[in-house]
């Protein structure tokens, strides 16, 4: 049997065993393998090698018994680690990919041992010599060899090309000026020094000028690149300004000392060293240099623009501004003479190994973010602060410092996200525009840009290209965070961070506020970033059982240290802005984080008795009314409407006690009032409609249909009396200065209410005894106009009106207002109380909207009412504020979207109220022009007032006065009389507006209909306005209205369809047109569009006037182009000559400018050569079409128009037979000023001399090429080489013409070309 060697076994033993081991024939444990090499080739090659090499062979040593599966973990003992606690993971993370990364077997190492290949390494034996030693290996006989860089041969290199460099022109100084000898340890170390300088001297002066440049330039090429340009730099800095400069000053360079602070003696240095001072036996010049006096700061009349340096309340420095040092604001940085940290500086302290450094920089951050939202830097600094913070990675920053251990930079990180994202003035003003009309919906903050579409989908089909959720996947967190900043952070994974915050960490007091602020700011970007706030695991949890629970101690102290385990109205706000998103998200709220039992909880008892300081109490149960109002806004949590009943009759009961003058809470306790009262509203329209649904129920019959609510009309019919009483009392106290502006506030909120209840009234036509009831309504509903009504409106109403409206005073909104980027929108609030506006105080907004909401729905139910109203429609600051309105052209954008929407909710009702008082009429027009001008202002969420306008006023025949008081024989009388005036011979058909008006007022409701049947596509959208805006709670699905893309409708909606009829039937193809067929009432369509075009050009001109001329001939051309034969048709040629005829006036043709490109239109030049290609197709001819072609040649416009007729479409001269005199543009417009573009020019004459181009075809062209030709030929003026020789060649060809027309044209021509040939 083999045995293992051992120890204590010989040499003689070992060969015995090894013997005996052959001759038995057992396998070997380990096996020889003959592997190719890797590092030398394939295996072929390195058998092939092998061979050449006579058997050269490598071992390999293979392990049979090693595992291939790794072997199991769970015996060995659990790692512990002191790091491990510091790491942060997520809980959706693979456990196993993360043991992977942290954890190798060790088969990933050890699987094979393979042996180094030697074979062709060179072998070098030492020569034989006569010495008894080796020579020496100097560094300058391995030039061969390629080596590494080494740091003291490259220093050497570098003092001896400083040591060559100064021996080409030696400086006037006698001693070394490289090296001083304070190393040397000797005494001495000075002779030492002077010594070897000498010897160096004595060397270099042995050598040649030759010699000295050719090692010089040996040096250089072996010194690093950097070091000879410090050489250089040295010398440069060393050499007098006065020095004249040398041809050879390359070459002829003095090096100057390396210390740059050189001090003759002690009395020079900035602080004079004392001997019981430590370690400061040794003098560092640089060091004390930082000791100095500053420099003066820069003067105060330079202009040169500076850097930004804050302190540390974000305040900017002034340049000039010279600080004290004790402040610490100065520093070792760039600029030291002045005070403040820069941009710059602060993100590089943010980032220090010092904790201090990363605090004080994120709390200076945040102080400038603050300033910066709030406007405070636009007239000093250059660009815009918060997008340069944001494209310097301030996002980034912050989210790395957020994942700081240190508590205390992670709350400076905290605090500075805060101020990036929210916005304390603009929660403060939509917390008070809540109890307005439609107060508790709002749009979100989503970022406006649109996307551009990615090159690689251009061209696929929509089934193949990316979805907007795979794309978003695909993007890096710059991206996203660069387009949208919320959802850049959201794919950061900021949500469980801000959750372990909380839950973790336990921050301080003002941390938690932070942060339930910034999931506040969060959840009001959109529907899904609120749904990613409800889904983070374990976050709402910790919100609702550490800052909502449902018992809690009193404080012991105020402020309280921890507010861990106290109710937070920051808390109720965020579950009031997550319920808004969507009825889903508001009952997950109520029903599975048990935010039912918190409003029960609060709301059961009064504030003082809360067990919390009076002014959070007073916070936290407005919160909770606004949170139940926005639930009730759903039809949910109303049977907690009907268990707190007593509770809301005391509060109610209270109202005048707790509102007293001298309160200090009084504001707090006017918006708790004002919660009431919408938490009301909302119960009552979610009420009305319990008899709807019950009925709705029985009739179904299985289809979908929404549960009654628990509560139903007679739930809510006992407040009414309450309520109406308390309007009466504040209405008395209108009179007293101490209560007015109290008064003022509350008022709206109960007009308001009132509408709700006498709307919902109205509905319940199926009660028992509902004529009674009826009766006894129109009574009540006298009473209210006579004794509350009529005395509101006899107030000061409309004073203030124009000032506050944000439609009327768009130039003062476009003052230097807060900062905002578009990836970051806001609605730009701050300092919303100083200046006027629609939130503040004394705006008359919010009460002008809440009477307009009840007198149009108690005018509605009363009918005998509405003459009493005329008063308030005809007074003169409501005439002029209307006048304001319809010359204004409001801009879209977040910050003044939100506002619009409640101008344009009374802008509205104004109109519905116009439409029953027939008293108007002599202000018909300016209603009618309000209607118009409002109509493409309304934003995603109002589809239904569109929709309402357009069925009532748009078209209506009693706002366009003009149609039945002589508008068209007025038209027809200004035609004949500027006929006189031109004494011009124009078409029959131009004179015929006044009947095509006359026709267009009676085709008014076909008109109508036209164009509803043209918006069909929006009846989703109507109808869920609809549900909104009357108060149908239980089908509204959201709270959070549509995203702010635009407005509703575009600005040229009246050409909406033709448009569309173009976009159904016309195919483009190489410029080309083919339509098949028009679809079935094509024809009636466009005509009742350009009649309704016709109105609005003649009577209404200013309501379109923001769309642009280039527009307006750009979407007729459409009748063109949608079908061969539509422009032949009689009533289409009649309406089309008519606009053509108003859009070519001299002050019309002067604002059209085809230079520029119609909206959705790359080119107007695109479109021309598509008319062109229809014209030569399908024309026929025809004078109209050929006015329209003539158009865009004018003079004034692009050559490159006149080009594509007399070049690729030139066929068309011979049928473009429109004459001067059908032609209502003058003819100078074409012939003046005389043509300059040469290929045109060239185009002109070649049409003429070979005949395509004669005046019986196209009598116009002709006169203006003939114009411009003769022009060009005769002009006197200096003109280039390539123009002479053009026209010396007109001038040949000319003397060879056979035309006789042409020849009686040019008989001048003729005679000068003869001279000159």
């Amino acid at each position: 049997m083999l045995q293992r060697p051992k120890p204590t076994d010989s040499e003689a033993d070992l060969l015995r065993e090894q013997e005996h081991f052959l001759t038995s024939g057992a396998p070997s444990a380990a096996n020889v393998v003959r592997r190719p090499d890797k590092r030398r080739g394939e295996a072929g090659e390195a058998e092939r090698d092998s061979g050449e090499t006579g058997g050269s062979q490598r071992d390999v040593v293979t392990i049979e018994d090693l595992p291939d599966q790794l072997p199991s973990l769970t015996p060995a003992p659990p790692k512990k680690s002191r790091f491990k606690a510091g790491r942060v993971t997520f809980e959706d993370e693979d456990a196993e990919e993360r043991l992977d990364r942290s954890d190798t077997h060790i088969s990933a190492v050890l699987s094979k041992i393979v042996e180094r290949d030697t074979s062709s390494a060179p072998i070098s034996l030492p020569a034989f010599t006569g010495t008894a030693f080796p020579k020496v290996l100097h560094r300058s006989e391995t030039n061969n060899q390629v080596r590494g860089p080494n740091v003291f041969s490259s220093l050497v290199l570098f003092f001896f090309l400083a040591l060559l460099l100064c021996s080409i022109e030696p400086p006037a100084v006698s001693g070394p000026t490289l090296v001083s000898g304070q190393g040397l340890g000797g005494s001495d170390s000075s002779g030492e020094t002077m010594r070897i300088h000498k010897e160096n001297q004595a060397k270099l002066q042995a050598m040649s000028q030759s010699e000295i440049l050719e090692e010089q330039q040996k040096l250089l090429s072996q010194l690093d690149p950097g070091l000879v340009e410090f050489v250089r730099s040295r010398k440069a800095q060393s050499v007098p300004s006065a020095a004249s400069p040398s041809k050879h000053a390359e070459d002829k360079i003095t090096f100057a000392p390396l210390c740059v602070c050189v001090y003759e003696s002690e009395e020079d240095l900035p602080v004079k060293p004392q001997k019981e001072w430590v370690h400061m036996d040794k003098l560092e010049p640089e060091k004390l240099e930082w000791m100095r006096d500053l420099p003066a700061p820069r003067r105060k009349g330079t202009k040169k623009a500076m850097q930004a340096r804050f302190d540390f309340t974000g305040s900017l420095i002034a340049p000039t501004e010279d600080l004290p040092t004790h402040l610490g604001l100065h520093h070792h940085g760039e600029e030291p003479e002045r005070a403040g940290y820069s941009l710059k500086e602060l993100f590089l302290l943010s980032r220090s190994q010092i904790i201090q450094q990363r605090n004080l920089a994120l709390s200076t951050l945040a102080n400038i973010l603050s300033k910066a939202r709030a406007g405070e830097y636009l007239s000093v600094l250059k660009g815009n602060m918060v997008s340069s913070l944001l494209d310097a990675g301030l996002v980034f920053l912050l989210r790395f410092a957020l994942d700081d251990s240190v508590e205390g930079v992670m709350s400076a990180a905290v605090h500075t996200l805060k101020a990036l994202l929210v916005s304390a003035e603009d929660e403060e003003c939509l917390d008070c525009t809540f109890s307005w009309f439609r107060g508790l919906a709002s749009f979100p903050l989503l970022p406006t840009a649109q996307e551009e579409e990615d090159e690689e989908d251009e061209g696929l089909d929509e089934s193949l290209k990316e979805t907007a959720k795979e794309k978003e996947e695909r993007k890096s967190d710059h991206d996203v965070a660069r387009q949208d900043v919320i959802k850049g952070l959201l794919k950061m994974k900021l949500l469980p961070r801000l959750r372990y915050i909380l839950e973790v960490v336990r921050p301080s007091p003002r941390v938690v506020q932070d942060v339930l602020e910034i999931l506040t700011r969060i959840a009001r970007h959109s529907s899904s970033s609120a749904t990613q706030v409800l889904d983070c695991p374990r976050l709402m949890e910790t919100v609702m059982s550490e800052f909502l629970p449902t018992s809690w101690s009193p404080l012991a102290s105020l402020p309280p240290l921890s507010i861990y385990g106290l109710p937070l109205a920051s808390a109720v706000k965020l579950l009031r802005v997550l319920a808004t998103s969507g009825r889903h998200a508001c009952a997950r709220l109520l029903n599975s984080l048990g935010v039912r039992e918190r409003l029960s909880c609060l709301l059961s008892a009064e504030p003082s008795e809360l067990l919390l300081e009076p002014t959070e109490a007073l916070r936290i149960t407005t919160e909770a009314y606004r949170l139940w109002a926005v639930s009730a806004g759903y039809g949910q949590a109303c049977k907690l409407y009907i268990d707190l009943y007593p509770a809301l009759v005391k509060t109610l009961q209270s109202v005048h006690r707790v509102l007293s003058p001298s309160d200090p809470l009084l504001p707090l306790q006017l918006q708790r009032l004002l919660a009431q009262l919408s938490l009301l509203t909302q119960v009552t329209h979610t009420a009305g409609c319990h008899q709807e649904l019950q009925a709705g129920m029985v009739s179904s019959q299985g289809d979908e249909c929404p549960p009654p609510p628990p509560v139903s009309w007679g739930h809510v019919t006992g407040l009414q009396a309450a309520l109406l009483g308390h309007l009466k009392g504040f209405l008395k106290s209108l009179d007293n200065p101490v209560q007015k502006d109290s008064s003022l506030t509350v008022i709206p909120a109960y007009l308001v209410y009132l509408e709700a209840y006498y709307h919902q009234l109205s509905r319940q036509v199926l009660l028992p005894a509902s004529y009674l009831i009826l009766v006894s309504t129109l009574q009540e509903l006298e009473l209210l106009t006579s004794e509350v009504l009529l005395p509101l409106m006899k107030t000061f109403l409309f004073f203030h009106t124009r000032s506050s409206s944000v439609v009327c005073n768009l130039q003062q909104s476009s003052h230097l207002g807060p900062e905002t980027t578009p990836n970051l929108p806001g609605l730009a609030c701050s300092g919303w109380r100083n200046r006027p506006g629609l939130v503040v105080p004394s705006s008359p907004f919010p009460l002008l909207t809440g009477l307009g909401l009840l007198v149009e729905t108690i005018t509605g139910i009363h009918k005998g009412l509405s003459k009493k109203f005329t008063g308030l429609l005809l007074s003169k600051p409501l005439i002029s504020y209307l006048h304001r309105c319809s010359q204004a052209t409001p801009k879209l954008s977040h910050t003044r979207a939100w506002l619009l929407r409640h101008e344009h909710h009374l802008l509205y009702l104004l109109l519905r109220l116009a439409h029953r008082q027939p008293e108007v009429a002599k202000h018909a027009s300016l209603y009618h022009q309000v209607a118009l001008v409002l109509l493409p202002w309304l934003l995603p969420g109002s589809e239904y007032l569109a929709h309402e306008l357009l069925s009532t006023i748009i078209f209506s025949k009693d706002f366009i006065s003009e149609g039945h008081s002589g508008g068209p024989e007025a038209v027809e009388l200004g035609e004949l009389k500027l006929h006189e005036e031109t004494q011009q011979h124009t078409s029959p058909s131009l004179q015929t507006v006044g009947a095509l008006l006359r026709e267009a007022c009676v085709q008014l409701p076909s008109i109508r209909g036209c164009f509803l049947t043209h918006l069909a596509h929006l009846e989703s959208s109507v109808l869920v306005s609809r549900d909104a805006i009357l108060g149908h709670n239980p089908w509204i699905k959201s709270h959070l209205l549509p995203e702010l893309t635009g407005p509703i409708l575009p600005l040229d909606w009246p050409f909406l369809p033709l448009v569309s009829l173009y976009e159904r039937t016309g195919v483009s193809d190489g410029g080309g047109l083919a339509v098949e067929e028009l679809p079935q009432g094509s024809l009636q369509a466009v005509t009742h569009c350009l009649q309704w075009l016709l109105l609005l050009e003649v009577w209404r001109e200013d309501t379109i006037k923001a769309v642009l001329p280039v527009a307006k001939l750009a979407r007729l051309s459409c009748v063109f182009l949608c079908s061969s034969d539509l422009f032949l048709e009689r009533p289409v040629q009649k309406l089309t000559w008519g606009l053509f005829r108003l859009l070519t006036r001299s002050d019309k043709l002067d604002s059209l400018d085809l230079n520029e490109p119609p909206p959705g239109l790359a080119s107007f030049q695109d479109l021309y050569s598509a008319l062109l290609a229809q014209y030569e197709a399908v024309s026929f001819g025809d004078r109209l079409f050929g006015c329209w072609v003539l158009l865009p040649l004018q003079r004034r416009y692009s050559a490159t128009m006149r080009l594509a007729v007399f070049g690729e479409h030139v066929g068309m001269l011979r049928s473009l037979g429109v004459t001067l005199a059908q032609l209502s543009i003058p003819i100078e417009r074409f012939t003046s000023p005389p043509e300059d573009s040469l290929p045109v020019l060239r185009l002109y004459f070649r049409s003429l001399v070979t005949g395509t181009l004669k005046f019986s075809w196209c009598p116009v062209l002709y006169v203006v090429a003939l114009s411009h030709v003769n022009s060009f030929i005769f002009s006197q003026d200096a003109a280039a080489q390539e123009v002479e020789i053009a026209r010396h060649s007109m001038l040949r060809k000319i003397y060879y013409l056979t035309d006789e027309v042409l020849l009686s044209l040019f008989p001048l021509l003729v005679f000068l070309s003869s001279i000159c040939l």
